[in-house]
């Protein structure tokens, strides 16, 4: 009989405990919710501040197109001005030879094929990028090949890829115009 009222009683005292921990759990979940809801309208907020930015950077975008067209205009309307050419300019070469009888300077008076002006070509010419990469693949593709040496297999093949590099750059060179032709 002792063992079913010490059973009625934990299970009363169980019972008890459980409801409040649902009521607890309810709190929980009440503030998390309204913890979520916060989290989400600083988010809007956010959204709002990010729209404001937005919106001053086209309307800033706008002003700066109507000051460029407006520099435009302007720029136009001196560029309309006639100008005067007070001092023009004679420019001599050498010019190079086909034959080695021929090894004079001339004048050099725009009736020659390769102009009067001499145009510099700026940047990295092609044979240069074509010995680079030849050489860097070379020397790839010979360490893999060379299983024993792979040390040797990369300076060969870096040679031989660089070699094949310059002469494949050099023909897009002359093709170009960067280097006279034999």
């Amino acid at each position: 009989m002792k063992n079913i009222v010490l059973t009625g009683l934990l299970s009363v005292f169980l019972l008890t405990a459980c409801k409040k921990d649902d009521q607890v759990a309810e709190k929980s979940l009440e503030q998390q919710k309204i913890e979520f809801q916060v989290k989400q309208l600083d988010i809007e907020k956010q959204k709002l501040a990010i729209e404001k930015e937005k919106m001053a950077y086209e309307a800033q975008k706008k002003a700066d197109s109507i000051v460029e067209v407006q520099k435009a205009k302007t720029a136009t309307v001196n560029n309309s001005r006639p100008q005067v050419i007070r001092e023009t300019k004679t420019i001599y070469r050498d010019r190079e030879s086909s034959s080695s009888s021929n090894n004079g300077t001339y004048a050099d008076n725009g009736n020659s094929s390769t102009g009067t002006t001499a145009t510099k070509k700026k940047g990295m010419s092609k044979a240069a990028k074509g010995t680079i990469i030849g050489t860097v693949g070379g020397a790839a593709a010979g360490a893999i090949i060379a299983k024993k040496n792979r040390g040797l297999g990369a300076v060969i093949g870096g040679v031989v890829g660089g070699a094949t590099g310059y002469t494949i750059g050099r023909a897009g060179d002359r093709k170009d115009g960067r280097v006279q032709p034999k």
